[in-house]
């Protein structure tokens, strides 16, 4: 989905920032740093860093600071991103942050969707954390979450294993590959 993102956003005034979540790492996965990651990726395809952004990330190293608070961030980011045409923030897996964490990270989505409205999301999740999301967002904020169905998760890796063992390539054990293959096929049925 990233991908095809990005190729359709070759056109002027789009962007697609990025985000995956890691089980991990969860400890390195706060919302400050998130958002940090984000605005990294912004400014690299960028033709030069703002000043209000160097400075900002210059007095935040001076003296007993080690960097940016999360609301300090936030409005860096929205300042940073309003002018642009669209923007189109992706993150895989929010259900792999602690949940503290994902909670202000949901929280600040939230207030740059409000605050940027050029601002497009696309999360996903595991379907235990459904409403926690859907509390983080005004209505109408999503227009649909959508289930995926595990059925064709299992199918599409059973396809590329047999893809692999076609052209030759083995997992180490066969017990392993009988009982992953008889496990996707029972999935792939459901």
């Amino acid at each position: 989905m990233i991908d095809t993102l990005c190729e359709q956003a070759h056109r002027n005034g789009v962007v697609v920032l990025f985000f995956y979540c890691n089980y991990r790492t969860k400890k390195d996965q706060s919302a400050v740093n998130i958002i940090g990651c984000l605005l990294r990726q912004f400014l690299v395809g960028a033709t030069g860093i703002p000043k209000g952004i160097r400075s900002a990330f210059g007095e935040s190293g001076q003296g007993y600071r080690k960097g940016l608070e999360l609301s300090e961030m936030v409005k860096l980011f929205i300042k940073t991103i309003i002018p642009i045409e669209r923007v189109y923030i992706c993150i895989d897996a929010v259900d792999e942050l602690v949940p503290e964490e994902r909670t202000k990270f949901l929280d600040t989505l939230g207030r740059i969707s409000r605050q940027a409205p050029n601002t497009r999301l696309f999360l996903t999740a595991m379907p235990h954390i459904r409403g926690e999301i859907e509390e983080h967002f005004e209505d109408g904020a999503y227009s649909k979450i959508v289930e995926i169905d595990q059925g064709d998760i299992a199918r599409d890796i059973s396809r590329k294993i047999d893809d692999s063992l076609r052209d030759g390539e083995v997992l180490k054990d066969d017990t392993i590959n009988d009982t992953m293959g008889g496990k996707l096929k029972k999935a792939s049925e459901m």
